[in-house]
């Protein structure tokens, strides 16, 4: 073995028994993740309602009935699905820390379940992916820094994977399920590691857009050719021109929304989040992804539209950096590809969950064949004079 190859070993051995708890964490808990909306919508009948004739209730009159559930508590947004899938009045607050979901039918106003969004299990296990469910300000940083060095070893992986020759390649790519057990799982952690690797490649450069600021800045600047990111940031409402309008803002928002995207599978409004705050709103043409998103915002007062020049805008005005920025979750929870994409993220996850396992057990098999060897030498009896 070269000194080259040595090194890349002893790197990659050493940042696998530093990181590897913590990527064993974030890789079973983004497994768990995968299927969330499905595992939910089979075991929580109140997500859904019977289809009726007769029309949506407007979000004023939906946030109005769900404010009896959860008075002096702030509503985010009103969102509506489809005609089977029950509308949610969502209430949230950064500073109170509170995050419920009020589902609601959306044709009679009847307040189906208020779920707090914190006390449920897969949040729970969301914030163990994004944060180790540590405080976020202490969490993230550390999640990200876990998720760069397993980019390491990811490419350190690759590299002491890699055959010395072409006779060797066949060897690589198998798994010696007659050998003993130290040869299995080496072969477990080394050909599962290669074949994973080029994906789980992916979900780590897509994790790194959200873990720190500079990678996402340096690949929204090469997708876009030296363009900044600019942060999300909602527009400010002129209240120096209110007017009298013939219904609440936020209803008027949405009867525009309904009639401009008919074929929408979901559509959300937001309220204003202050005097001078923009009602924001947005329709989804493919409820299984977020990418395709249109983001429209709008006067609180003359209900004129207002521009935006960050990513979060109109599809149709999105520049191809945009997109790449957009399709950075579907990519990463493999919901870009459908449902196929998603359970190859979850057997991704899953191989990846596995690697610091068979990792330490090849190290520690190492280690043991070690101490095993110099007993036997110690053990052996001498067969030649000492010299003196």
């Amino acid at each position: 073995m070269t000194r080259a190859k040595k090194l890349i070993r002893t790197v990659h051995l050493w940042l696998g028994l530093i990181s590897g708890l913590l990527v064993f964490i974030i890789a079973i808990t983004g497994c768990i993740y995968a299927f969330q909306e499905e595992i939910q919508n089979a075991t929580q009948p109140y997500r859904f309602v019977k289809k009726e004739a007769a029309p949506f209730l407007p979000p004023s009159r939906l946030q109005e009935m769900a404010d009896r559930a959860l008075p002096q508590k702030h509503v985010h947004a009103v969102l509506y699905r489809d005609s089977v899938h029950a509308a949610q009045v969502i209430y949230y607050s950064f500073e109170e820390h509170y995050y419920y979901f009020a589902y609601v039918n959306q044709y009679t106003g009847q307040v189906l379940k208020v779920k707090d969004e914190f006390a449920d299990f897969f949040r729970i296990v969301l914030d163990g992916h994004f944060y180790l469910w540590l405080p976020p300000h202490i969490g993230q940083p550390i999640v990200a820094s876990a998720t760069l060095v397993f980019f390491v070893m990811l490419v350190t992986g690759i590299v002491l994977w890699w055959p010395k020759n072409k006779n060797g390649i066949r060897k690589k790519f198998t798994i010696k399920w007659q050998a003993g057990w130290r040869r299995q799982n080496y072969d477990l952690h080394s050909v599962l590691g290669f074949y994973v690797s080029w994906l789980a490649l992916v979900l780590v450069l897509t994790g790194l857009v959200w873990g720190f600021v500079w990678f996402r800045d340096g690949v929204f600047a090469i997708a876009s050719g030296g363009k900044k990111f600019v942060d999300y940031y909602a527009p400010t409402s002129d209240s120096a021109r209110a007017q009298a309008l013939p219904l609440a803002a936020i209803d008027l928002v949405w009867l525009r929304m309904v009639r401009e995207y008919p074929d929408a599978e979901w559509i959300e409004v937001h309220p204003a989040e202050s005097a001078t705050g923009s009602i924001a709103a947005n329709a989804n043409p493919d409820a299984d992804t977020y990418w395709k998103i249109d983001y429209r915002y709008f006067d609180q007062y003359t209900l004129k539209e207002l521009p935006v020049d960050h990513v979060w805008n109109r599809f149709e005005e999105a520049t191809a950096a945009d997109k790449l920025m957009r399709m950075n979750y579907d990519i990463h929870v493999g919901a870009i590809a459908g449902l196929p994409g998603k359970m190859l993220a979850f057997l991704v996850s899953l191989t990846v969950a596995s690697l610091p396992i068979t990792g330490v057990l090849v190290w520690w098999g190492r280690k043991k064949k070690s101490k095993e060897k110099n007993r036997t030498l110690m053990d052996e009896p001498v067969t030649e004079p000492l010299a003196v």
